[in-house]
């Protein structure tokens, strides 16, 4: 297996004279030699910790996932979740004050990899690297996230082979305005040429079906806030229609067509603003939306309380289970005229989370086989499951048919399409939705390829599920998109996809003074942007607006948008090198 150039410098050289430092087991490395493969079985259970800043789930693993990297490596993971335990860096800074952040260590790129890194918190894997075979196809981003690192410190997240110009989130964008199909049929599927045409047409929609079959009332939107950040995060979703993101306080384009700030007067995120304004004044925001959280919402999209969805991962997920769908109900996106989505291509170096192995892990070989399992189809198919991107393990919820092409099991049909299965003691048992992995990190996007099968590890691409699929509610969407199979073929052949290249930009770590005026900004920004939605006249919101943009100035908004813009273009650049190289 090649190694990153510098790695097999390194390695070479300190194994040979007995220099490497860090513990294996209770031995000192430098008595452990590169290894070219990992046992078949581990004797002694151990349990270790998993720090992970983007999980969801505190706890030791359970269920199916549990019993599975229990057979395969006699090991429980008991993961550590900052977001659980209140997010912040309050739980990382205490760790890393102990000198020990974990076993195995889920953080992002830069800053905090710099300082595990540096601090002599994660191990140079370089000893582990020739036996994970699985990481071979990725080693170019291997490569790319260890340069200058004279090591193997760190593996990528979301790598992928297929190409970084070409869309890398399968049948469905991350973004796209989502309607309850079966509502906004009944209106006659109303013409929506931009954004603001959705008002109208929500306000029918909710007249349509007031009150949910649990007795709660409907609403068209409902948002929360545990994600806010630089502003309202449900704020920053419709800009992406248009083809925005953001980096900080601005505003842009992937193709560097356009670059603006966050409150311009004409800025996207203003608008969207204005947008939610005048659908308060129209009683279509639910008014618990100030106080609720992600999990609290997507259970009224469970239950059928609301009507409009950013994402295809939150009102499909929620709500289109067979029986709705069945019965012609459920989300699709309801194209606007003008839009150009947002789609992010598959990232050459992966993307923003890293895996590293902590300098004081109990059995850091065992977390490398770990890891490099976690690369292979076996470990893509399980750990991407969790947000029902890929199929599962194999002969649980999918199988081989008799011409060698996959599809899903009956357990398989009942977890993915019927919204939930129990699973089989011999698997695990217990809820498949509850056992799947607690990481909520894919090491391989689910859209990649299996070269077993020649189709992707995610089963809504399958020919087979998509046959098993079809619905009254897909019928008809498709009838009146022109017969696209999906929603990613109709945006693609009405060119309103517009593609970020996945470039795997890093961040840069912001200065002192940066970092301050940022903390100072933000929670000005998120404060007035919630009163603005709720504000009781057009009056009101217009003077909040000036108050807010007057304050974050006074605070230092422009000093930080300064260096924001820059990287926002630095990232543009980086994302027309790597198209020229890849694409």
């Amino acid at each position: 297996m090649k190694l990153p150039k510098k790695a097999v410098a390194v390695a070479s050289a300190l194994a040979m004279v007995g220099l490497l430092t860090s513990c294996i087991g209770g031995a000192p490395e430098g008595e452990r030699a590169a290894i070219s493969e990992f046992p078949d079985k581990w004797d002694e259970e151990i349990t270790i910790d998993v720090f992970d800043e983007v999980a969801n789930y505190m706890g030791v693993q359970e269920g199916w996932f549990a019993d599975l990297v229990k057979k395969k490596f006699n090991m429980k993971l008991n993961i550590i979740a900052p977001n659980v335990a209140g997010g912040g860096d309050t739980l990382y800074n205490t760790r890393v004050s102990a000198g020990n952040l974990g076993d195995l260590i889920f953080v992002g790129k830069g800053k905090k990899l710099d300082e595990l890194i540096q601090g002599g918190l994660v191990l140079d894997s370089a000893p582990f690297y020739p036996a994970m075979e699985n990481v071979e196809k990725f080693d170019t981003a291997v490569t790319h996230l260890n340069d200058g690192k004279d090591g193997v410190f760190a593996f990528p997240t979301q790598v992928s082979s297929i190409k970084p110009t070409e869309p890398s989130e399968g049948i469905d964008p991350t973004f796209g305005p989502y309607v309850r199909w079966d509502l906004y049929k009944q209106l006659g599927y109303p013409e929506l040429n931009t954004l603001e045409d959705l008002l109208p047409v929500l306000k029918g929609m909710q007249d349509l079906e007031p009150t949910a079959p649990n007795g709660a009332k409907v609403y068209a939107l409902s948002l929360f806030k545990d994600w806010d950040g630089s502003g309202i995060v449900t704020a920053k979703q419709p800009p992406a229609f248009y083809g925005y993101e953001e980096m900080g306080f601005a505003v842009a384009k992937p193709d560097g067509s356009d670059y603006h700030a966050l409150l311009d007067d004409d800025s996207e995120y203003l608008r969207t603003l204005k947008f939610y304004h005048e659908a308060n004044k129209l009683g279509l925001i639910d008014p618990e939306s100030t106080t609720q959280n992600y999990d609290t919402m997507f259970s009224k999209f469970q239950n059928g309380q609301v009507l409009f969805s950013w994402w295809p991962w939150l009102g499909q997920a929620a709500y289109n289970t067979d029986s709705n769908t069945q019965a012609g109900k459920g989300f699709q996106i309801a194209p606007l005229e003008d839009m150009d989505v947002l789609a992010f291509g598959a990232e050459v170096y992966g993307a923003g989370q890293t895996a590293s192995i902590g300098s004081k892990a109990k059995d850091p070989e065992r977390v490398a086989a770990f890891i490099d399992w976690l690369y292979s189809p076996e470990g893509t198919y399980a750990n991407n499951s969790q947000t029902m991107g890929a199929a599962g393990p194999k002969g649980l919820t999918w199988d081989l048919d008799d011409s060698g092409q996959p599809v899903l099991t009956e357990l398989g049909k009942q977890a993915f399409i019927g919204g939930e299965a129990e699973v089989p003691a011999e698997w695990g048992g217990g809820s498949y939705i509850d056992g799947g992995s607690a990481l909520n990190v894919s090491m391989v996007l689910p859209a990649d390829i299996d070269e077993a099968t020649g189709l992707p590890f995610s089963y809504k691409s399958w020919p087979s599920y998509q046959e098993l699929v079809k619905t009254p509610l897909s019928e008809d969407w498709k009838a009146k998109m022109g017969d696209a199979p999906t929603t990613m073929d109709y945006l693609k052949d009405n060119d309103q996809l517009l593609v970020a290249t996945g470039a795997s930009y890093t961040t840069p770590t912001d200065s002192s003074e940066i970092q301050t005026l940022r903390k100072q900004v933000e929670p000005v920004i998120v404060q007035y942007s919630w009163k603005m939605v709720f504000a009781g006249s057009d009056a009101e919101f217009d003077q909040l607006k000036a108050d807010m943009q007057a304050e974050a100035k006074g605070l230092g908004y422009d000093k930080v948008l300064e260096v924001d813009l820059e990287r926002a273009k630095k990232r543009n650049e980086e994302r027309d090198k790597v198209a020229k190289e890849f694409g």
